[in-house]
């Protein structure tokens, strides 16, 4: 795949491409809908539907009907189900190269001024919740003021929705025209509107929408001490705050079947079911180029598996229609085999997840966290590991060595950082972890800390599926002295690890490493490497940890600064390279392999599934191949 072939577009698709004038076309819907429109239950589609619907054009019209079928390992798992449907103001779609592009999502349009200081965005005239209220203004405005600007639920403003320490501004024009502004340019804000808005939904992050008549009644501006007490006590939770989050028992789409969404599907039975199911939302606000409202498929099933056997065996026995999660590149051959048993075809994509093993700087032990902020220390980690043993006996040969940074394709790609440290040489990193004071050694023959414990690393991931890998990697840092104990534990508590600051390493899919911008967080240690420094960034000192004043954590920090106040894009650039230099070369995060291909399990009857696409967080993983356009042939 060419450098060129997928590269993020900063330009936004023309806005005359996603509308379609209602008096010219006569929609049709799914019979399900049908059926519930003739008995009363639902209003015509011509009147759910906006007068302007956005039209997604399909790779070819489908057919309505059908259950797609997928796999889930838990209630921690709730990413793949929430990116299969993530909708925002903007979105990154795939575009007819595989390429990822800038489209509108639920809006008529939208504008920005001179200076990138002001954005205004139009809703689309008739937009509904899934309920069937109208979404107008009074939701943005619900958002903004009593939930992203109030404190009791929303302590912590993210730092990329606040450049200069200055959080955004919201002004109401209307029913359906908002303008949000900045003291300051931000030339990078479309972007990062892409990659975050109405995706869990986060408190900090900008979803500008949120149902009021819904979600007024547990918040503490409308409703009493009692009346947040009883909601409380409905989910079963402590307080009323806990109801609140990407987490929270009643704005978590994926827990709570009564919340209005605006997504193509809706939580029908949530976790902890064994088999968690989504119905098609009768309001969605999308058609394709027929006419045809959106999505073509009837439900979605998440079928609970507890270990990766018996992923397999699902996939053996045709189970599944189109999945991507969990999968794993050392099956490749399993799955290529059983294409015929199982009646489906394999679909590849492009991975841009670098497969990383990530210390904590910020480790309450104060021993380790000195060893990991040795720069010798980190260097010996990295040479350490035998790269293309892992992946010709993990990946089938399939990927390449490679660093945490960029992957090619990205125009941030530079090839001596992607390739900083990943030799093996085993002799070159016992020389540096002698250099670094770690002689003594125990009678297992492992290295000793200067407080006189075994050099021990407790390594987390969160899936079974890795097993192998973190098993050689165990046996490569054992040759040069270092004890590495592996744990697979549950996602959830995988997560909030990191959030507690109560891990030494984890296994992690790094990603974001194509186009840095729309999510700068992963180079500033959020929920990362230095998830402390970042809070403590993010808070302007009012929590987390204060990084030393000499550290070069505070250089990136200072140059996302200077990124988010430029006022071009090349400047901008400048500095966001400038960050990834010192990231790469800093070696925080230990990068093992990565771009190979990502593996699609995709049935027969399963239509509309692109190749060639490109596999990362920016661009909402599986959710750029357009979902409400898939569709199951039901001959």
């Amino acid at each position: 795949m060419t450098a060129n072939k997928w590269i993020a577009r900063l330009a936004i698709a023309a806005m005359s491409a996603t509308a379609m004038a209602g008096s010219a076309w006569a929609f049709q819907e799914a019979p399900m809908l049908a059926e519930q429109v003739t008995s009363g239950a639902l209003p015509a589609v011509d009147e759910r539907l906006p007068t302007n619907p956005t039209v997604v054009n399909a790779l070819s019209v489908g057919e309505y009907g059908g259950t797609w079928r997928r796999a889930f390992s838990g209630p921690g798992d709730r990413w793949g189900p929430t990116k299969l449907m993530e909708e925002r103001v903007l979105k990154w779609t795939a575009d007819a190269n595989g390429g990822a592009e800038l489209t509108p999502g639920f809006i008529e349009s939208y504008s920005v001024n001179e200076d990138s200081t002001a954005f205004t965005f139009t809703l689309l005239d008739g937009l509904k919740w899934s309920d069937g209220e109208p979404v107008t203004t009074e939701d943005v405005k619900f958002w903004y003021e009593d939930i992203f600007l109030n404190t009791e639920i929303t302590p912590n403003i993210d730092a990329t929705f606040a450049p200069g320490g200055k959080p955004m501004e919201i002004e109401i024009a209307d029913d359906r025209t908002f303008t949000v502004k900045f003291s300051q340019p931000y030339v990078y804000f479309l972007q990062i509107l892409a990659k975050d808005s109405t995706g869990e939904p986060s408190l900090d992050r900008p979803s500008f929408l949120f149902p009021k008549h819904y979600l007024s009644q547990f918040n503490n501006k409308y409703a009493d001490d009692a009346a947040l007490t009883a909601a409380a006590a409905k989910f079963n939770v402590a307080g009323w705050k806990d109801l609140w989050g990407s987490k929270g028992a009643a704005t978590a789409w994926w827990l709570n079947p009564e919340l209005p969404v605006l997504t193509a599907w809706k939580i029908e039975t949530p976790p902890p079911a064994d088999t968690v199911t989504m119905v098609r939302n009768p309001y969605y606000w999308a058609v394709d180029q027929e006419g045809n409202q959106l999505p073509y498929i009837d439900r979605i099933e998440h079928r609970l598996f507890q270990d990766p056997e018996t992923l397999n065996l699902m996939i053996a026995q045709g189970q599944l229609d189109m999945q991507d999660r969990h999968l794993n590149l050392a099956n490749y051959t399993f799955y290529k085999e059983n294409e015929a048993r199982g009646g489906y075809h394999i679909v590849n994509w492009k991975d841009s997840n670098i497969w990383s093993l990530v210390p904590n700087i910020n480790t309450t032990d104060d021993v380790l966290r000195g060893l990991f902020e040795n720069a010798d220390v980190r260097q010996a980690l990295s040479v350490a590991v035998d790269r293309e043993l892992i992946i010709e006996l993990t990946q089938s040969g399939l990927g390449k060595p490679v660093q945490a940074a960029p992957v090619s394709g990205s125009q941030y790609y530079v090839p001596e950082l992607a390739e900083h440290w990943v030799d093996y040489d085993p002799d070159l990193a016992n020389e540096l972890l002698d250099s670094a004071g770690l002689t003594e050694r125990d009678d297992k023959g492992f290295r000793l800390r200067p407080d006189g414990q075994r050099f021990s690393l407790i390594v987390e991931a969160n899936d079974a599926s890795y097993a192998k890998t973190l098993e050689l990697l165990t046996e490569n840092f054992a040759e040069v002295g270092i004890e590495m104990l592996p744990r697979v534990i549950d996602r959830t508590q995988w997560d909030n690890n990191r959030s507690n600051n109560d891990f030494q390493m984890q296994w992690v899919p790094y990603d974001r490493m194509t186009y840095v911008p729309a999510d700068p967080r992963r180079l500033m240690g959020s929920d990362s490497f230095a998830n402390q420094y970042y809070v403590w960034y993010t808070t302007e000192g009012e929590s987390g940890i204060e990084p030393p004043a000499d550290h070069p954590i505070r250089q990136i920090f200072d140059l996302w600064d200077q990124a988010s106040q430029s006022s071009s894009v090349e400047d901008a650039d400048g500095y966001v390279a400038q960050m990834v230099k010192i990231f790469a070369e800093s070696g925080w995060v230990i990068g093992v392999y990565g771009e190979g291909p990502v593996v699609n399990v995709v049935s027969n009857k399963m239509q509309n599934v692109q190749p060639d696409l490109v596999q990362d967080d920016i661009f909402r993983g599986v959710g750029l191949a357009r979902t409400q356009q898939f569709w199951l042939d039901q001959n």
